[in-house]
């Protein structure tokens, strides 16, 4: 279940946390360690990226990894962390064994944009803090153990007009860029973004880039291109921090 909370409750219990263990070995200003338990590796949703769209439920998977000569005995909940006091918690983990030395523990939190409460400024990167337990009794605290991009989802869509189109005339190929709005739970258009235009051939499998436009204050696309052969023109969208990469659906021309 996720829950929000703001920055000061966070850093109250980071203090308690410090508080309850004396005799531990600091890392570092936010990070406790007592003895040999290490974090060697945080996975977020498989690639560090968690794209949340308008309506659909998102169910977010955290893997931890750690070490210690005992081995590992669990791990506490996993709490992340974002912009505008961006706050959730995990699910109890699970943990795996890989070797006598080593396991990788795993929860998960959903997500649901329509009951969550999201804001715009939510979106960016996040962190994860984990504390790992040994089986020796030593563990390790560790906040911003690992981080990943928390976006708004992104759609991108294409139209290459006429169609069909004499050799050498001119194409016209439209579209839109546009993102998820948590507040208001609608896509809305991105604008100010450099989008490519691409092309591939019927007869390849690989788009090459032809031009790269921006996307209007609405994030409507507009541009031309001299028709060449039969093929595919797609718009191209990179990404940015807050906003996931996104190819439109290429939209077949046939040339006379």
């Amino acid at each position: 279940m996720s829950t929000r909370s703001l920055g000061a409750a966070l850093v109250g219990a980071l203090a308690l946390s410090a508080l309850a263990v004396p005799a531990a070995q600091a890392a570092s200003a936010q990070d406790v360690v007592v003895g040999d338990t290490t974090i060697t590796k945080v996975v977020v949703d498989g690639d560090n990226k968690v794209s949340v769209g308008t309506s659909a439920a998102k169910t977010i998977k955290v893997s931890v990894t750690a070490k210690d000569d005992s081995g590992i005995a669990g791990a506490e909940t996993f709490s992340l962390s974002g912009p505008d006091y961006g706050f959730l918690t995990t699910g109890k983990p699970t943990c795996t064994k890989v070797s006598s030395t080593t396991s990788t523990c795993s929860a998960s939190v959903k997500v649901d944009p329509k009951v969550d409460y999201l804001s715009n400024a939510n979106a960016g990167t996040w962190y994860v803090d984990a504390m790992i337990n040994a089986k020796d009794d030593d563990f390790a605290w560790e906040e911003k153990a690992g981080s990943f991009k928390f976006q708004r989802a992104s759609k991108l869509t294409a139209n290459a007009t006429p169609e069909p189109v004499k050799k050498g005339k001119t194409l016209t190929v439209t579209g839109k860029l546009s993102r998820a709005n948590w507040e208001t739970l609608e896509y809305a258009g991105y604008s100010g973004q450099s989008v490519k235009l691409q092309y591939r051939k019927k007869s390849s499998s690989a788009y090459t880039t032809v031009k790269t436009i921006k996307s209007s204050s609405t994030g409507t696309l507009k541009t031309t291109v001299k028709a060449t052969a039969d093929g595919y023109y797609r718009f191209a969208f990179a990404g940015t921090s807050t906003t996931p990469a996104v190819n439109a659906t290429g939209d077949y021309v046939d040339v006379k």
